[in-house]
């Protein structure tokens, strides 16, 4: 349900592990995209409605790539009409939509599958296999940052369909990584600051994020988002120890330090030109981690696997964000849990402090 940059993505993920899943249907209300699409992929189903999509017999499981503002809807309709949910990050827009999702899920008897591909990046499952062996000693600082040149969809400038900004595109990422990380520790407080730097003329949203997360065993998180990196992107964590550390860039490795002066087709995401020095890199979608995921997910439809990536996942990112935004519009940390009332949108707590402030 979707068809842009990360339906692109799952769809080709899903073709490299034909043996677990397949697509057999695509919704788009852009005309001609769900069709372009279709073609694309070799997909025979295409629709511009996902209410017909969720009427196809063959579908199973839907995969939600839409804007956050349609997540909650699209998630209730499909868990009615008896399919699993996998639905892209953000969850949804606000707390009450996530306990409506993971609500209607459970009543229906379906999954809510929250893709969070960095809980399947090879590099940094192997990372949290040495910390879970004792490599590091007790973990203490984890930091996950994710930098470049704004989203691929027009939409996400607009915070009335986002919901925020950098942080609410990019540091959901890190506050799941450094939640996972550590063990699904309960989060204690956060604490964020938030500018917007360079994107004025374009969103009202922050476009560069710096955001702690303090967690019950006293270990720290630390998540940088930002929309002002130029060259491509930038994905690279951090684990500190009292007996050692690691760090890992999910794609530096993973790419061919090239010199064109003519330039080529591609060379990573959001990389803008591919003249003089670049990186391309290989096997993008296998270091992000997206056929792993939905492999993972495709097993657990079929229970062979027990999901480690939930609706629940997706609410506690979601309540770390309305911590995040309120944060940053009273300038001091947020003890969790919190739970304001009447909240439209996460980055309302920061650009109205008044409403972080009535609930604390």
């Amino acid at each position: 349900m979707g068809s842009r940059f990360q339906a692109d993505c799952i769809a080709a993920s899903v073709k490299a592990m034909p043996e677990e899943a397949e697509v057999v249907a695509v919704a788009s209300p852009t005309p001609g995209n769900a069709e372009a699409f279709a073609r694309r992929h070799g997909i025979s189903g295409f629709h511009s409605d996902y209410r017909d999509l969720l009427k196809d017999p063959k579908v199973e499981m839907v995969s939600i790539t839409a804007p956050n503002r349609l997540h909650a809807q699209m998630t209730i309709d499909a868990a009615r009409a008896g399919k699993h949910v996998v639905c892209e990050k953000p969850l949804c827009v606000t707390l009450e939509e996530a306990d409506a999702m993971i609500d209607a899920c459970a009543k229906a008897g379906v999954l809510l599958l929250y893709a969070e591909e960095l809980f399947f990046a090879p590099k940094y499952v192997k990372a949290k296999q040495m910390a879970d062996e004792g490599a590091f000693g007790r973990v203490h600082l984890v930091k996950q940052g994710e930098k470049h040149s704004g989203p691929h969809s027009d939409w996400f400038w607009d915070v009335n369909q986002s919901g925020g900004g950098a942080l609410m595109d990019l540091g959901c990422h890190g506050i799941a990584f450094c939640w996972w990380f550590l063990g699904k520790q309960r989060v204690k407080s956060v604490y964020s600051q938030l500018s917007t730097q360079v994107n004025q003329a374009r969103t009202q949203g922050d476009d560069e994020a710096i955001t702690i997360i303090e967690f019950d065993n006293g270990a720290l998180g630390m998540v940088e988002s930002s929309w002002n990196r130029p060259g491509g992107m930038d994905d690279t964590i951090e684990v500190f120890g009292d007996k050692g550390q690691t760090y890992a860039d999910m794609l530096m490795g993973n790419a061919l330090p090239t010199y064109s002066e003519v330039g080529f087709g591609y060379a990573v995401e959001k990389a803008s030109s591919t003249k003089g020095w670049t990186y391309p890199v290989f096997e993008e979608h296998w270091n992000y981690g997206f056929p792993q995921e939905m492999r993972h997910f495709a097993r657990c439809v079929r229970g062979k696997e027990t999901p480690i990536s939930d609706g629940e996942t997706g609410r506690v990112v979601m309540e770390v964000l309305y911590a995040a935004y309120a944060s940053a519009g009273l300038g001091r940390k947020v003890a969790l849990p919190f739970h304001p009332k009447g909240v439209a949108k996460p980055i309302d707590l920061w650009k109205k402090p008044e409403l972080a402030k009535a609930a604390l």
